[in-house]
């Protein structure tokens, strides 16, 4: 029941988006006549009414078509559920178009790039194996690789090193010659260049003792938000499967208890102000 309303929600709102898009002429106030027959639309307008022929009327996206097409005849769910999918649903339909960095590549991806229809998406994700899978299927996508160092089994040492070091604290520092043991700095340029309004963690592999966990995706992230320029911006951060203690503790330390906005099931909603006048204001890492 659970994967079929995901699916109907999912599909009455491509739906309802694309409605919107061809009637942008629309308005609340305008009076419409009955079409002469299949092929054209008559409406009216202060001078008159006017003839449309199907040629004016707009193309649907290809990132709506694809998205439509694919989750109609998918078997495949989004790994999240309706109620945690309607959290980031919500800031979306305030923010997009903008920019929403994904860590994590997996089923729900052409759904946050089509709800961010007109905004860049960008995934990041640790098999490269399964980057070249997903793009020979939806090409429109933009996903890149990232290996990260980490381990599971280390979580509980590096929050040690870290919870407490300047170094993992200092926003002015650029994450790229970071010395922190958390700071991923092998990502793609444009992830460090691009002021992020959303940002989304759902990876990297974090079920078993040997994978690379999401210790240093959740510091990152955090350190991306706290940097952003315009000092009267936030970032949107939210964090999956939050039941796990990597997630959990490590969401509560570096993107602040206190800057949480919502949990929903195992997802939760941290809303981060820029830190850009850290150090020099007094503003502390966490309220």
């Amino acid at each position: 029941m659970t994967t079929r309303l995901i699916l109907s929600s999912f599909v009455s709102l491509v739906v309802l988006t694309l409605f919107f898009i061809t009637r942008t002429g629309f308005s609340p106030s305008s009076s419409f006549h009955q079409p002469l027959n299949n092929t054209l639309r008559i409406s009216t307008s202060s001078t008159g009414s006017k003839l449309q022929s199907p040629r004016s009327c707009n193309k649907i996206p290809p990132s709506l078509a694809d998205a439509l097409v694919h989750y109609a005849s998918s078997n495949v769910t989004p790994q999240q559920t309706l109620s945690e999918i309607s959290v980031t649903k919500k800031e979306l339909e305030k923010k997009s178009p903008c920019n929403f960095l994904v860590f994590g590549l997996g089923h729900d991806s052409l759904m946050w790039a089509t709800l961010n229809h007109g905004g860049r998406t960008i995934f990041l994700d640790e098999d490269e194996s399964w980057i070249h899978q997903i793009a020979e299927k939806f090409p429109s996508l933009e996903s890149y690789h990232v290996r990260y160092k980490t381990k599971v089994r280390d979580a509980e040492a590096l929050m040690a090193a870290t919870k407490d070091r300047e170094e993992c604290r200092r926003v002015s520092t650029d994450l790229r010659v970071s010395t922190c043991e958390l700071a991923l700095k092998g990502l793609p340029e444009v992830v460090y260049e691009t002021e992020w309004d959303l940002i989304m963690v759902d990876a990297p592999t974090g079920f078993h003792e040997e994978a690379p966990g999401r210790m240093s995706a959740i510091y990152t992230a955090g350190m991306i938000a706290r940097r952003r320029k315009d000092e009267e911006e936030t970032t949107a951060v939210f964090v999956h499967d939050v039941d796990r203690k990597v997630e959990d503790e490590f969401s509560m330390e570096f993107l602040c208890r206190d800057y949480m906005t919502k949990q929903e099931g195992r997802l939760r909603h941290f809303t981060v102000p820029s830190h850009r006048n850290y150090g020099v204001s007094g503003v502390k890492f966490c309220p």
